[in-house]
């Protein structure tokens, strides 16, 4: 399983861990992780998707995963989170159409 944000693509950075003498050894600075379960309004279906908590914030100051989603760069999500993409598009047209 990869450690990467299915919906910001945040993925792991490389760096030096430095000591008090300043010698410099590599090291990875991996993205804080959770698997969580997020909620569709407009589908009604719930979603488990593993995703860094920064972008956990971001869903609650956006508005919820649909509102995240529609805006959302296909670049950056996963292959789980392009299809849930698809699917609020096509839910939202189809009740923009009806109304």
């Amino acid at each position: 399983m990869s450690r990467r944000c299915e919906l910001t693509g945040i993925g792991p950075m490389v760096g030096h861990s430095v000591s008090h003498s300043n010698i410099k050894t590599k090291r990875r600075f991996l993205p804080s992780l959770k698997t969580v379960k997020v909620a569709s309004e407009a589908l009604g279906q719930t979603y488990s998707l593993r995703i860094s908590n920064a972008a956990l914030r971001t869903l609650d100051y956006k508005g919820g995963l649909d509102a995240f989603i529609v805006k959302a760069r296909d670049e950056q999500l996963s292959v789980a989170a392009q299809r849930i993409k698809r699917q609020v598009k096509a839910k939202l047209a189809e009740q923009a159409a009806a109304a």
